[in-house]
């Protein structure tokens, strides 16, 4: 899955390139959900989860900017083995018909377009989720006030009497007047974002959704609009590339470590720190896949084994009481179980006295139950409410 070099031509398919997008938001739901785990544990960790969009920024910012840097590539994309490359349209002339040939060249990435890639895979999503949840607070905010209405008295630090003058009275109501401007002006950009982030949203996905249609139908080299907007193709990487990417690596980083400027000392502590921060960035990919891996392993194995632990025993069933004995003086059972002992008939309407299980027509019982208040049978004590009709004849 790390690469896949030599596939069939330079053009990747619509599965490598939906898979290399998809690997971020994947990537931060599983990063957020590992430090939840472990906040319920460490309470201090529930502070980098109230920043988790400024944290995983940060993360994402430092990681995109050395893989471009280093690969041409963003952190998703080397992982698949892909290169970003700029798209430069050559014109050609014939000289025989002396019309224009249009060519397609592909260069690698100059400064301003790692710094713009930079931009839209990092600065744009986090402005993106900032709105979202802008826009879900508003509308959670709306659904309130229109279920138990608006609450306007609302109270204010400043509600309170001082007797200290009238420069103290002046402070209070400027204060208050600027806090009022302050509070309606965050609720009128508040209430804008609310009425155009839909709008915004649904441009930006329906562009999407065009761009990689005809992505996948061969009709455009650009995967997505800001692929489009900064003039880059994706394409595969070749043996050689990633050859040459190792080379220009170890170049960047003699010439790094050359730079080095101090007493002898202070030159062996920043050979150390940058040896343990290219150590980190070279397998900060691997790690953090293996990372995620590795917790979504221990979370199947701790679950599987609470399950296990909180799953209620599953006991036999009881046997059934034993059967209930007819009384001396009470009316003998028929040799025939198909007869009711009251009528000595074939049972019609066949019922049952809950108390103690014989089985009569349902006219006898009613009959005999309502006026003795007993059983035939077994002389036990019993209402009409204990006389339960029978329907297995349905």
């Amino acid at each position: 899955m790390l690469f896949q070099v030599g596939g069939q031509g330079t053009r990747p398919t619509f599965f490598e390139m939906a898979a290399a997008q998809q690997l971020p938001a994947s990537l931060r739901a599983a990063l957020t959900y590992s430090l939840g785990v472990f906040a319920l544990r460490r309470p201090f960790l529930h502070k980098v989860l109230d920043y988790d969009d400024e944290f995983f920024a940060l993360l994402m910012m430092v990681l995109e900017s050395h893989s471009l840097r280093t690969t041409d590539a963003s952190f998703s994309e080397s992982l698949y083995g892909l290169r970003r490359r700029a798209v430069k349209i050559i014109h050609k002339k014939h000289s025989s018909n002396m019309e224009s040939n249009d060519k397609i060249h592909h260069s690698g990435l100059e400064k301003h377009q790692k710094v713009a890639s930079v931009a839209f895979l990092v600065i744009l999503p986090y402005i993106k989720s900032k709105l979202h949840y802008i826009y879900n607070k508003e509308r959670e905010a709306r659904l309130q006030a229109s279920l138990w209405g608006h609450d306007d008295a609302r109270f204010d630090d400043t509600g309170f009497v001082l007797d200290q003058g009238e420069s103290s009275h002046s402070q209070i109501e400027a204060s208050s007047v600027e806090g009022s401007r302050m509070t309606h002006l965050k609720k009128r950009i508040m209430e804008i974002i609310a009425c155009c982030y839909p709008w915004i949203h649904a441009t930006n996905e329906g562009l999407s959704f065009a761009y990689q249609l005809l992505y996948l139908l061969d009709a455009t080299g650009f995967y997505s609009p800001d692929l489009h907007a900064l003039g880059i193709h994706v394409c595969r990487a070749t043996g050689q590339e990633l050859m040459d990417s190792s080379s220009r690596i170890s170049r960047i980083r003699s010439r790094e470590l050359e730079r080095l400027r101090g007493p002898l000392w202070l030159k062996a502590v920043q050979r150390v720190l940058l040896s343990c921060v290219y150590t980190t960035l070279d397998y900060a990919q691997t790690g953090l896949i293996a990372a995620v891996f590795f917790f979504k392993m221990m979370e199947w194995w701790y679950q599987s084994a609470e399950e296990r632990m909180s799953a209620p025993t599953v006991y036999p069933p009881p046997p059934p009481p034993p059967q209930p004995q007819a009384a001396k003086d009470g009316i003998p059972l028929p040799p025939d179980r198909t007869l009711c002992p009251l009528c000595s008939q074939k049972r019609v309407n066949p019922s049952v006295i809950a108390v103690s299980g014989f089985v009569f027509c349902y006219a006898c019982v009613f009959k005999y139950v309502s006026q003795y208040k007993r059983c035939p049978v077994t002389l036990m004590p019993t209402t009409v409410e204990h006389i339960r009709r029978l329907f297995h004849d349905l």
